[in-house]
């Protein structure tokens, strides 16, 4: 498979890169089957938790279909096939990261809007999971970065709309750096916890109108956050007008 042993302290994160990056290359096709969790978890040199870890991530991407009993198989490429170019381009462009805000801003809250209508108990289950460890990974003194990108992509597999989540995956694979920083800014972390936890509570209210907010003014506090007080400031005085 041409594997390469990983180093970046994103660890999941790095298997994720190096799986698509063999999918879009074409050493892995739609129906192939990857190793076991065990013997892939040799071939990276790290824990089968990241392995896990990466493995969910791709599973949200649409990427691989996880069958148990069976194993984990690449499922054919469809939306990531247009946004990838998309994608390449844009990732080079600092000055494109208040764009693929916008996008965020349009697209996420109606996605949470989505998921309070459509989310299953089993996915608001694991959603409670999910937060449950972030909050373990913030008391610790963590970022909680990887319960951060779960926490957004179990919305929107709640959502049951593939076509849209997938583009927003897309869109976060691109903000992961400005994430990791709004995340190692002080006491962001915490906050960012009792974003997701109002976001949750909405969507297990079935409040479409409560989720679609409470997404909305996570994702503007994350915006100001990275791009600057000088962004907050004219928005502000863009609502006053």
């Amino acid at each position: 498979m041409g594997i390469e042993p990983v180093k970046s302290t994103r660890i999941y994160q790095e298997i994720v890169r190096q799986v698509r990056q063999m999918i879009a290359e074409g050493r892995l096709k739609s129906g192939d089957r990857l190793p076991p969790e065990r013997d892939l978890a040799e071939k990276f040199l790290v824990s089968r938790t990241s392995v896990r870890e990466a493995l969910r991530a791709l599973e949200s991407l649409g990427l691989i279909a996880i069958r148990p009993g069976e194993g984990t198989f690449v499922r054919e490429v469809s939306v990531e096939s247009l946004i990838e170019p998309l994608a390449l381009v844009l990732t080079s462009q600092r000055e494109a990261i208040h764009e693929l805000f916008e996008a965020r801003r349009l697209l996420e809250p109606a996605i949470a809007a989505l998921a309070a209508g459509r989310a299953t108990p089993e996915e608001i289950q694991e959603m409670e999971r999910i937060l449950a460890e972030q909050a373990k990974e913030v008391a610790a003194g963590h970022t909680g970065l990887a319960q951060d990108a779960q926490f957004h992509a179990a919305i929107g597999t709640a959502a049951h709309n593939r076509a849209i989540t997938r583009i927003v995956h897309a869109i976060m694979d691109l903000l992961a750096q400005s994430r990791e920083e709004s995340l190692n800014t002080p006491g962001r972390p915490t906050r960012s916890h009792q974003d997701h936890r109002g976001i949750l509570a909405a969507i297990a209210a079935r409040d479409e109108r409560r989720a679609r907010q409470a997404m909305l003014d996570h994702v503007e506090a994350v915006e100001i956050l990275v791009l600057g007080k000088d962004l907050g400031r004219a928005r502000g005085r863009k609502k006053l007008s």
